[in-house]
């Protein structure tokens, strides 16, 4: 039995892995295209490209229906013909966002104009183009993760950010200081992937014997509806903030806490890599195992991502003013602002694993209360914060809403599904990361006397995680020897 559990422990440090190094890599190529934009785009126009996301987003929001959740939900259950799902699953947000685009183009000189201070034919056929592409790529990308194929999700990934730098330096070359290079660099690549995963998956359903179906499209709507409050709520509180530094100082300040949140990509890599493999992981587990055994290792897997994404939180704010000096000049004003920022994705990479117990049994009318009090703390501190502190006051009311939006979600979770996470060393290590926060943000231009702290922070950060510390060691050795 003893061995029967090292060889599990192994399989999924070794899935982890697999989902991991096409992420780093990408995070090693971000380090190549981030100061590629940077250093040839004004802030002004950085600051453009953040409301191109912001406005994909939304639509896609309204489109896809939270059956992307349903399609997670019912992949493991008995009864599913796999392939059927991710038909129904697909059609009705493909038909809503081919409605969505075309009210997007009829109204696309007042919208662009609003966006982005500008309008042209080819922004609004990028919007377009972006959004319905996004659907199909969201459910094939899917597919992927929930049959836990890890090499080809990460060699995906890297081949659409080699296609994003080449983009790049291609639109540069013809576009110049122009917001449109990143919309093509951005639009291009999802295109050409998702085209490959469209071809992949006819191919592999050839032949395949079709399985009995009993899930019903009103049960896949039942359960995806109750996410879109949830997602518009989350595109409020990753948004707020953009838009609350646009409207109260201009894009040139938009285009820099845009490229703080870039350099957030160290930690968001971990998100995506951490998301993509612990949603069907989790979900397996429910369906399969006892309750006692999913308790178990829930607990495990928190204590070590906590640690992880904390340990990675310190990391960036030490050596943030190496990370910025890449920028160039014009974004050196980024230092003060990553501090507190950092905390987004380290309590977003958290919740997704505190917060399963509400997916679990389907009570998203939690998630809708976490987040309604969430953007209620966000846009009170955006109001306050803002106009004053410019993107300083941006981070810090972020960084607060997600410590509000974590801690409630939790306790709801808790509440559906009980697992009695260990929040104890979370909770110190986060007390100690605020405080250093604050005199990092304080001592922005002082960065010899910040890493100082960062350093002597850092430690008490491991001294406080030193059983976890431990077992990550032995995993990685234990890993080492397979």
């Amino acid at each position: 039995m003893e061995e029967k559990d090292k060889k599990r422990e192994r399989g999924l440090l070794g899935s982890f892995i697999e989902f991991f190094y096409g992420n780093f890599v990408v995070l090693l190529l971000g380090f190549v295209s981030l100061p590629l934009i940077t250093r040839i785009m004004s802030t002004d126009e950085y600051g453009r490209t953040a409301m191109f996301t912001s406005a994909v987003s939304i639509i896609y929001i309204f489109a896809i229906l939270g059956l992307d959740q349903s399609y997670i939900r019912y992949f493991y259950k008995e009864g599913v013909d796999r392939r059927t799902l991710f038909l129904r699953c697909v059609r009705l947000p493909f038909v809503l966002i081919l409605i969505l685009s075309g009210i997007y183009v009829v109204f696309s000189r007042p919208l662009n104009g609003f966006l982005f201070g500008r309008s042209s034919g080819d922004i609004t056929a990028l919007v377009a183009a972006y959004v319905i592409t996004s659907v199909f790529e969201r459910f094939l990308f899917l597919n992927i993760r929930m049959e836990q194929n890890g090499k080809l999700y990460s060699n995906l990934n890297i081949l659409s950010k080699v296609l994003y730098i080449i983009f790049i330096i291609a639109f540069v070359l013809i576009l110049g200081d122009d917001f449109r290079v990143v919309l093509y660099a951005m639009t291009l690549p999802l295109i050409i992937v998702t085209v490959f995963l469209g071809i992949r998956f006819k191919r592999l359903g050839r032949g395949a014997e079709r399985l009995p179906h009993t899930v019903a499209d009103k049960e896949l709507l039942r359960y995806g509806i109750p996410f879109v409050p949830t997602l518009l709520m989350e595109w409020l509180l990753s948004s707020m903030d953009k838009w609350s530094i646009k409207i109260f100082n201009d894009f040139s300040e938009t285009g820099i806490y845009a490229s703080a949140m870039q350099i957030m990509s160290v930690i968001l890599t971990l998100k995506i890599t951490y998301v993509a493999f612990w949603s069907p992981i989790a979900m397996e587990k429910y369906e399969n195992e006892t309750g006692e055994v999913c308790r178990a290792f829930f607990k495990m897997v928190f204590d070590k991502v906590q640690f992880l994404c904390m340990s990675a939180a310190f990391l960036i704010t030490i050596f943030r003013g190496v990370i910025v000096l890449i920028l160039g000049e014009s974004y050196r004003d980024a230092v003060s602002i990553i501090p507190f920022l950092t905390l987004m994705p380290v309590l977003s990479i958290l919740f997704e694993m505190s917060g399963q117990g509400i997916k679990f049994t389907g009570k998203t009318i939690y998630f809708n209360y976490a987040s309604l009090a969430a953007i209620v703390c966000n846009l009170a501190g955006n109001t306050l914060l803002v106009p004053r502190y410019r993107g300083v006051g941006a981070a810090l009311s972020t960084a607060l809403t997600y410590i509000l939006y974590f801690f409630i979600g939790t306790f709801f979770s808790e509440r559906c599904y009980r697992v009695g996470y260990d929040l104890k060393s979370l909770i110190s290590s986060l007390v100690l990361y605020c405080a250093y926060a604050a005199c990092a943000t304080v001592y922005g231009d002082s960065l010899t006397v910040s890493a100082a702290l960062g350093a002597l922070a850092m430690t008490v950060h491991l001294i406080i995680n030193r059983r976890v510390l431990r077992e990550l060691l032995s995993d990685v050795r234990k890993l080492m020897k397979v």
